[in-house]
């Protein structure tokens, strides 16, 4: 059986972007397919009760201070995003609409949204912003906007979400190993060891 990783995500996850960093090449490896899972964190919260910890202020002033850590020793740059939090439901649309049609622009895509999150600190909020962010990456921004205002693409990320929020998931980044979940990017420790296996 083919080993994977099952790697749940939001754009507007700090976290998310260091597991993003470290992912690919966790998975090379361990000879492990990287199984992109696009949600909604907005909607994981709502759904469970839980919230950003960027809203609790002693917990959020840390947060950034501790991923900084985390960036230092990885030797990826993560800047704080001065719009963030940044509403990322056009965003994930179209991610989902990408994966949707098996796009081959998904990748790059993802590291665009990624990079101009947490490396630019780009007002990702403003769909200008997008638009320049996209053109930049070789990606077609109207073709993208359409995709993300398809119904189809708005049904199929709301469904990856409830999807989420049924399989476990409270926050990003998630991961799974076969049944086994792994929450926050400081666990990628023991998702190489699950995968060494």
């Amino acid at each position: 059986m083919e080993k994977s990783v099952d790697f749940y995500f939001d754009f507007g996850s700090p976290a998310a972007y260091l597991a993003w960093t470290q992912l690919p090449r966790l998975c090379a490896d361990t000879g492990a397919a990287l199984n992109y899972k696009p949600m909604l964190l907005g909607g994981v919260f709502q759904a469970t009760g839980n919230r950003a910890p960027i809203t609790v202020p002693l917990k959020g002033s840390y947060l950034f201070e501790d991923l900084g850590r985390f960036a230092e020793r990885y030797g990826v740059v993560l800047n704080r995003n001065p719009h963030f939090p940044v509403n990322t439901v056009t965003l994930m649309r179209m991610a989902t609409g990408l994966q949707m049609r098996a796009d081959p622009r998904f990748d790059a895509y993802v590291a665009a949204m990624f990079e101009a999150m947490w490396v630019s600190a780009k007002n990702l909020g403003d769909s200008a912003t997008v638009a320049e962010v996209l053109a930049a990456a070789g990606v077609d921004a109207a073709d993208l906007m359409a995709l993300a205002a398809d119904p189809a693409v708005k049904d199929q990320l709301r469904a990856d979400t409830e999807a989420a929020v049924a399989r476990g998931i409270f926050g990003a980044p998630t991961l799974f190993v076969g049944a086994k979940m792994y929450w926050g990017q400081d666990r990628l420790d023991f998702v190489r060891e699950a995968l060494s296996r």
